[in-house]
């Protein structure tokens, strides 16, 4: 029996995709809810990230890449999440080498963080369910060599998702 290009027993990808960005989602809510101001931004040391800043940069990363990806407006901009928010950075800004000064700028509720998660997984699904599995095989970025396909920028995505949940779990638990 053949398999179809990134299948696996039967599943098309983006029905792996969608299963992997789910778990992401249930991680986010619970590392992140119920968890008041001084656990979400508390931070190790002066160099560490905060649970809020992980969560924040994590669903930023997803919201810009995909976005990217699906040719349409962030969600961050398109639902006002930047306004709310209301932190000191560009509306582009993902976090990407940010200071430990801008790290501790990102003090936000857990209410807010699990809302712009949750917007951005909507977005994320509505883009995956569209997908047929030879859709991933659209070079999507050609800066890179060899040029990064649209499934090798998804998983790209949710391994930085899975890292950075993943810390924000281990915090949470050293913090509790």
């Amino acid at each position: 029996m053949s398999v179809p290009p990134f299948s696996v027993f039967g599943m098309k990808a983006n029905e792996i995709l969608i299963d992997g960005f789910g778990r992401v989602l249930e991680q986010v809510h619970e590392v992140v809810r119920g968890q008041d101001d001084k656990i979400l931004t508390a931070r190790p040391s002066d160099s560490a990230n905060s649970i809020a800043w992980l969560v924040w940069h994590l669903t930023r990363i997803q919201d810009d890449h995909l976005s990217e990806v699906a040719a349409h407006e962030q969600a961050y901009t398109a639902g006002g999440w930047h306004e709310r928010f209301g932190l000191p950075f560009d509306a582009a800004d993902t976090g990407y080498g940010h200071t430990p000064s801008q790290v501790r700028q990102v003090a936000v509720s857990a209410d807010l963080l699990i809302g712009y998660y949750d917007a951005v997984h909507q977005q994320t699904l509505e883009f995956l369910r569209l997908q047929a599995d030879s859709d991933f095989d659209r070079i999507v970025d050609t800066r890179w060599d060899p040029p990064v396909t649209l499934g090798v920028r998804l998983v790209s995505v949710m391994d930085d998702d899975m890292q950075h949940i993943g810390q924000a779990a281990y915090l949470k638990g050293l913090l509790s």
